[in-house]
């Protein structure tokens, strides 16, 4: 990967969007406009009754999903919008099942490549550190974006997607990095794990 961005040894929260129609029925989005669900909506709306630690600034995907989460998850604060953080443009896949998709980390056939997808969202994290000034920079954006934030810290891009709503905070531990639930026991009492 072609890193002329470091990324910031700075903690900083991440959540994926609410739940969305493609999420539901299993269908590859990317950069396709997908709606959030009633479900979605709910714990988006959920997640503005937690008691967030301090100060934060929030930034956001320029897709709808991820903007529609943030208005709902922060509705006193404005969201900065950062092109970086879009989700992945999967070209002709978009629209079908999830088992259709390709290799993450395939030659690009008419898709975003993963390597410029984990540059970008490299660059946009640095970003949004870099704008949050004393503040936590918490981050909506897209299950491809959290893949390749693990990346960018040390982990894996394998695994199941991350779970809709739920603030994850990478924080630079030692040498690495270690990512984790920001709220250990749930929206109800929200508190920092």
């Amino acid at each position: 990967m072609g890193a002329v961005v470091t990324l910031p040894r700075r903690t900083f929260c991440l959540i994926r969007h609410g739940e969305t129609d493609a999420n539901r029925d299993g269908i590859i989005a990317g950069r396709t406009e997908a709606r959030l669900t009633a479900r979605g909506r709910a714990a988006a709306a959920g997640l503005a009754i937690l008691d967030w630690p301090g100060r934060i600034a929030v930034f956001s995907s320029p897709q709808e999903r991820a903007r529609e989460t943030a208005a709902l998850a922060f509705p006193g604060l404005r969201a900065t919008v950062l092109a970086g953080l879009r989700e992945r443009d999967w070209g002709r896949f978009e629209g079908r099942p999830l088992a259709e998709r390709p290799d993450r980390e395939a030659p690009a056939e008419g898709w975003e490549d993963w390597s410029a997808m984990v540059d970008r969202v490299e660059w946009a994290i640095a970003q949004a550190v870099a704008r949050s000034g004393a503040a936590l920079p918490v981050i909506v954006a897209h299950s491809g974006v959290i893949r390749a934030a693990r990346v960018l810290t040390g982990g894996g891009a394998g695994g199941p997607s991350a779970q809709n709503a739920l603030p994850l905070l990478f924080a630079p531990v030692g040498g690495g990095w270690r990512e984790g639930r920001l709220f250990t026991d749930g929206p109800a009492r929200g508190r920092m794990g």
